[in-house]
């Protein structure tokens, strides 16, 4: 069956001329030399290297050995960091097309990269203390290899590691991809931007929403949909959203939310809280509050009554 058949050659030229008209009013030439953004595909692989590499005798291929550990993740480091030079480059050569005036793209991805390589042994310390969290906040689990090999909010978390070292470091849509692989693989949708420290667990997970400016302390543990959310969003004299600003919870150590809890706004959860499930909040409570929903109201059901 030829593309005659379906009249591609119709099809073909309606998207090249509305591709034109979308670059036309951006004022966008045309991309010489080919591709000038990050590839979510090339992520995907780097991700995974990462992985293996972070994690080599449970998350690195199935025939790997102890002896050869080191072997195999110098190996892997080696293409995995120089896939990601690439990526980066990408980024800091458009961004700078955008915005001229930020020096040689070339040199500063490098530099990006080493450092994101040297952080890697921290990245991995902080993912020790989330495996461990998830394995002691649930009594389900059987042992930490079967937490980092099965749980979505461990998944999540390996993913949001790099993804806020790579935000932090100054490639927020790198940091970005990295994130949604994440989200779409969970239904746990963090920001990269958001600042989490040791020893977080997010039990079930699925519906967890955590935005950009949420700051969360060690030992914290949510479960599934719960949302640390904006309450509102400033617009500018055009009435568009403005962008950055402070307006996700800040969360203190050693605080519980449980299920479908729902808090908005620059609002502080005192360390050593507890909210409870299905709770809106929009205002802060001091250190050891327990927040949960009114009692339900006990009507007495006489003879059928009501029913």
């Amino acid at each position: 069956m030829g593309g005659e058949s379906f009249d591609l050659t119709r099809i073909v030229d309606g998207l090249r001329q509305a591709r034109t008209r979308w670059r036309n009013a951006r004022q966008r030439g045309r991309e010489v030399g080919g591709r000038e953004l990050p590839s979510r595909e090339a992520l995907a692989a780097i991700v995974d290297g990462l992985r293996g590499a972070l994690f080599p005798m449970r998350l690195g291929p199935p025939d790997l050995r102890q002896e050869s550990e080191d072997y195999y993740v110098g190996h892997t480091l080696d293409a995995v960091l120089g896939a990601l030079l690439a990526q980066v480059g990408l980024e800091l050569r458009h961004a700078a097309r955008q915005q001229p005036g930020h020096g040689d793209a070339d040199a500063r991805a490098l530099a990006l990269v080493r450092e994101f390589g040297g952080a890697l042994p921290r990245i991995r310390e902080l993912l020790d203390s989330d495996v461990l969290a998830a394995f002691h906040g649930d009594p389900a689990a059987r042992s930490v290899d079967e937490v980092l090999l099965c749980y979505p909010g461990v998944h999540a978390m390996i993913h949001h590691r790099i993804a806020h070292e790579l935000h932090v470091l100054g490639v927020p849509l790198l940091a970005r991809l990295v994130a949604e692989l994440a989200h779409g693989a969970t239904g746990i949708d963090i920001h990269p931007g958001a600042n989490i420290g040791a020893g977080f667990f997010i039990d079930h997970g699925t519906g967890v929403v955590i935005g950009e400016t949420a700051q969360i302390g060690r030992n914290v543990r949510l479960y599934q949909a719960v949302t640390l959310g904006a309450k509102r969003f400033a617009t500018d004299a055009d009435g568009h959203l403005a962008k950055g600003g402070a307006r996700h919870p800040v969360v203190e150590d050693d605080v519980v939310i449980y299920a479908g809890a729902t808090i908005l706004g620059r609002v502080t959860i005192g360390h050593g809280s507890t909210i409870g499930g299905n709770v809106w909040l929009t205002r802060s409570v001091p250190p050891g509050s327990r927040i949960a929903q009114a009692s339900a109201r006990e009507d007495a059901v006489l003879e059928g009554a009501g029913i």
